[in-house]
């Protein structure tokens, strides 16, 4: 057995109606904090109001910073860290889906550090020190895995470039995983970032940094997520489906903090980088079928398994067979939830497809793919992901 390490700093707080220990969780870090999230709307107001109540029964001050975006950028942070700045939190509260979270711990970053987030991308030779503020994620979205990752993603749009900011230091300290948050989720936000939740355990269980730890922890979340999702899409309202989604994206997400996404994250990172309005699960799921079946026999005794995980009668084959099986299989899931689309459906411009070729390789995740592509075999399946075929 190789050897391997697996860190998890994070406390994770699970399970139904747990928003309501926010507040006491909280005290621990402070009696002021910069509360994250999107703009109000009707579904996320009661759990805007209960934070804030059992926030302030505990003696916590409030300051709400709610101009978050999908795919969160630079400005926004700035714009987040300058009021917290101002208003002198001592630390922050990420309530959302994945840009929530994110932008939270850019946040976290800049308004303790000289620059702007940016300058402490994880590429960086200056990363973010111990005066970064504390971190509490209350994911809204089962798909995110951010609520238990070092990692937060940022665009910059002037370079038209999606990347990360990577440390330690942005683990949140306490994470609330509550699924009555996630059930007005809508059925398409449902799929998009349910599909992200399902590549996150896939692509950290096909990898060579796959280790015994995660290897067991992406398997059963995958299996949820294939037992699960579909009904969360057709029901929001299932309560048993959105506690089994919440439970597989955080495996999901403790697969990725000590493993690593693989090519279809790089590409996803890239795309949505140049089309910000394209949703991150979104990109996973249009250029996911080229990609894993040119990965195929890369990966077949890993796609095999995973095809007698989800069906038993695929013990009966051999690997090849049972790979290929899996691929079927994956196709009808992503059928089913109604994201099957290509590039050119969800707006990629077909003349961009060799920037965002060389774009998707200059993230490192490519290199944890079970097989390394070179830039013409990324821009081939572009091509092949342009139009359904």
């Amino acid at each position: 057995m190789n050897s391997f390490n697996y860190y998890q700093p994070t406390e994770i707080l699970f399970g139904k109606g747990r928003l309501k220990e926010a507040g006491k969780v909280a005290s621990k870090f402070g009696c002021r904090c910069l509360l994250v999230t999107v703009p109000a709307f009707q579904e996320i107001e009661p759990a805007l109001q209960l934070i804030k109540s059992v926030l302030k029964e505990n003696g916590i001050e409030v300051v709400h910073f709610d101009k978050v975006i999908p795919n969160p950028t630079t400005e926004v942070v700035s714009a987040g860290a300058q009021l917290a700045r101002e208003t002198k939190v001592e630390f922050v509260i990420g309530l959302g889906g994945g840009s929530s979270i994110d932008t939270a711990k850019a946040i976290a970053v800049e308004a303790t550090h000289q620059g702007s987030c940016w300058d402490y991308l994880y590429f960086r030779q200056t990363q973010p020190t111990e005066r970064t503020l504390p971190i509490i994620a209350i994911p809204t979205t089962s798909g995110t895995g951010s609520n238990v990752t070092a990692v937060a993603v940022v665009t910059n749009p002037l370079e038209r470039s999606k990347s990360a900011l990577s440390s330690p230091r942005l683990f949140p300290q306490v994470s609330i995983v509550d699924p009555e948050l996630m059930l007005t989720l809508p059925p398409y936000m449902t799929a998009v970032t349910g599909f992200d939740a399902f590549s996150h355990a896939f692509e950290s269980y096909i990898t060579p940094k796959c280790s015994p730890y995660t290897e067991i922890l992406a398997l059963e979340s995958i299996k949820v997520i294939f037992r699960y999702l579909d009904a969360a899409v057709r029901d929001g309202q299932d309560l048993e489906a959105r506690g089994k989604m919440a439970w597989a994206d955080t495996l999901a997400g403790l697969c990725i903090a000590n493993s690593a996404v693989t090519l279809p994250h790089g590409i996803a990172m890239a795309l949505s980088g140049m089309y910000p309005q394209v949703a991150h699960g979104q990109a996973l799921a249009s250029i996911y079928l080229p990609i894993m079946r040119f990965s195929l026999k890369y990966a077949t005794e890993k796609f095999a398994t995973i095809a007698r995980l989800l069906n038993p009668a695929a013990a009966a084959i051999n690997d090849k067979e049972a790979a290929r099986k899996f691929l079927d299989q994956l196709e009808e899931f992503i059928e089913s939830l109604g994201i099957r689309k290509s590039l050119k459906e969800i707006g990629v411009i077909k003349s961009e497809l060799p920037l965002l070729a060389k774009t998707s390789l200059v993230l490192p995740d490519y290199t944890n793919h079970p097989y390394i592509v070179s830039m013409s075999e990324v821009e081939e399946l572009l091509n092949e992901s342009y139009e359904l075929k």
